[in-house]
């Protein structure tokens, strides 16, 4: 049975709290830190959140993977090197951002201070955003986020045409890149998750329905694994 990996989305965490809900998320059994950061552009709701402070914050209290996500319009080689300085292992940017000749100085750079390097496919972009990077990226993430299942604050669902763009991005990269990570990153909670897990995915990024959970951050991670476990055993993904 394939181990889809869980990432754990600080999007939605008290930053007063950080360090402690990180320790217990990692305890739990999750795969990687998924650290969200966001400029004044993008996220409006989310502005300024995250950058290389959090990830200095978070690197002593756990030894998973992490990995910066962020929702921005420009990128310097001083944000690379200051991430990479703390400890981030990942940095992932918007597809949409970044075509031609900035995101080939963004990999190199990358590459330089020794992190992998992932794009996001945002809401609604297309995926032939990423035809021709996708043979030089560790990480195509799709986000999935839905504007019909939501209460307009953390509970946000999934858009059903998110489907079809998972199928494809898999024999993308299936066909051009197998060392490329697929990612699902959006409106995903344990009782929900099933049709996209049969899609294929590498890692589900999860964010309230672990830090949100009635229960707890360790039975949210827990609620998820089995989800995910159980969904990869009944659709036979290896």
């Amino acid at each position: 049975m394939k181990h889809i990996k869980i990432a754990a989305g600080l999007a939605h965490v008290n930053y007063g709290h950080i360090a402690a809900v990180v320790e217990e998320a990692s305890n739990a059994g999750v795969d990687y830190i998924h650290s969200d950061a966001a400029d004044m552009h993008d996220l409006k709701n989310m502005q300024l959140m995250g950058g290389h402070q959090i990830i200095e914050a978070i690197r002593p209290i756990t030894d998973k993977h992490i990995e910066c996500h962020i929702y921005t319009k420009d990128m310097d080689r001083l944000f690379i090197e200051k991430i990479a300085a703390a400890g981030c292992n990942m940095l992932i940017i918007p597809a949409e951002n970044f075509l031609g000749a900035p995101l080939a100085y963004i990999i190199n750079y990358c590459r330089e201070f020794g992190m992998k390097v992932g794009l996001t496919v945002g809401c609604y972009t297309p995926l032939c955003f990423v035809d021709e990077a996708i043979y030089d990226i560790d990480r195509l993430q799709i986000v999935v986020h839905g504007v019909d299942e939501t209460d307009g604050k953390d509970n946000w669902g999934w858009r059903k045409s998110s489907l079809d763009m998972i199928r494809r991005a898999r024999k993308m990269i299936d066909e051009k890149n197998p060392k490329c990570e697929l990612a699902i990153d959006g409106g995903l909670r344990f009782d929900n998750m099933d049709p996209l897990i049969e899609c294929n995915p590498d890692i589900v990024i999860l964010s309230s329905a672990i830090f949100k959970d009635k229960e707890g951050i360790t039975a949210g991670v827990k609620k998820c694994r089995a989800a995910i476990d159980a969904a990869s055993e009944k659709f036979g993904l290896e």
